[in-house]
């Protein structure tokens, strides 16, 4: 029974202890990454706001320190391919406001943005804000610096139709898979004359050689559309329906999952309408009977060990959300795919902070 005695134990232990000393090693280890001078941190609220909260480079006046990076975040602010609503341009600069996501990982227990060296490199330098090929010649241009640099890249979005490019430098060698979780597929055909619109870049991937269907998975789909995705089954890609989840379980998902990509390269693709409108109603083309947040993380935090070569977040509307729920749980997916590629084999070993 709890008595006077264990109430002056804990005082001398705990009573003039800093917020910053544990008395568990793996706990210890997180907070001497965090803290400064015992239990100072950086006030979440103030200073230049950036991806994550990660330290800010500035390629333009420091092109050479590219390469010193191990993983870049980057902002994609495009959204001419959309179908339905536009405004997922301002999704970069969304997240960016978002004033606290971890640093602590409590799933994976691992502070990514102290353990790797990253930063957030700013928005890829578009020439045009008209022009939606050119944008796409920026993207893949801008990508294939930093993957030239030996840098993973982990982007946010823009609409959907930015993963194509991206796809394009990171398959040039050779096709990758892809972790895809989404209300659409994402392998529509071209309409009213154009192809690289939003709604096929999957597709798009698939043809060009740079992205693997039968190393593809694509998880939480649904909605009146599932008609026009057929390419994914015909490819070989592996569908799970959203109205599938309850009866297949997550961890019989996330072992799929893993089954699909293997052990290969692999790009993972996270579009925030995947989740529910009642959790991320600010997207361009929201979709009745999504993911919770809850089960989205269980299943990112299932890829841990998948060899990641880059991902991203995207479609995030912040015009239609007053709450700002959407940006926030879209920060803490790029926070969850950030821990993921601290622990992906692509993040070699001779690199690792």
């Amino acid at each position: 029974m709890w008595n006077s005695d264990d109430l002056a134990a804990l005082r001398s232990r705990f009573g003039t202890a800093s917020g910053g000393a544990m008395e568990t090693p793996a706990y210890q280890r997180i907070a001497d990454l965090i803290f400064k001078d015992g239990d100072r941190r950086e006030f979440p609220y103030a200073g230049f706001p950036t991806l994550l909260d990660a330290p800010a480079l500035n390629l333009a006046e420091s092109p050479d320190r590219l390469s010193a990076l191990q993983v870049a975040l980057l902002g994609i602010p495009m959204d001419l391919a959309v179908t339905n609503r536009a405004g997922s341009r301002f999704g970069p600069r969304a997240l960016r406001t978002v004033e606290r996501i971890g640093p602590y990982n409590d799933a994976l227990a691992c502070a990514p943005v102290h353990e790797m060296r990253v930063a957030d490199i700013g928005d890829v330098p578009f020439r045009s804000r008209f022009d939606l090929a050119m944008s796409h010649e920026d993207i893949e241009r801008h990508i294939g610096r930093i993957v030239d640099a030996g840098v993973i890249p982990l982007s946010v979005g823009g609409d959907h139709s930015i993963s194509h490019p991206i796809l394009k430098v990171l398959g040039r060698h050779g096709p990758v898979g892809m972790i895809h979780i989404d209300a659409h597929c994402d392998t529509g055909g071209v309409y009213e004359g154009e192809r690289f619109h939003h709604g096929g870049p999957f597709r798009n991937a698939v043809l060009d050689g740079v992205l693997d269907p039968t190393r593809t998975i694509q998880i939480g789909i649904r909605g009146a559309a599932e008609y026009i995705w057929e390419f994914s089954r015909i490819s070989g890609m592996t569908v799970i329906p959203a109205r599938e989840i309850s009866g297949l379980g997550l961890p019989a998902i996330i072992e799929k999952a893993r089954a699909v990509v293997g052990d290969g390269p692999t790009y993972l693709s996270f579009d925030i309408d995947s989740l529910d409108p009642a959790f991320a109603p600010g997207t361009g083309t929201p979709e009745v009977g999504g993911l919770t947040n809850r089960e989205a993380l269980e299943i990112l935090r299932g890829m841990k060990g998948v060899n990641l070569v880059g991902g991203d977040v995207v479609e995030v509307a912040p015009a239609y959300d007053a709450t700002s729920n959407t940006t926030h749980n879209a920060a803490q997916m790029l926070f969850e795919i950030l821990s993921l590629i601290l622990f992906s084999p692509s993040l070699r070993e001779a690199d690792r902070a």
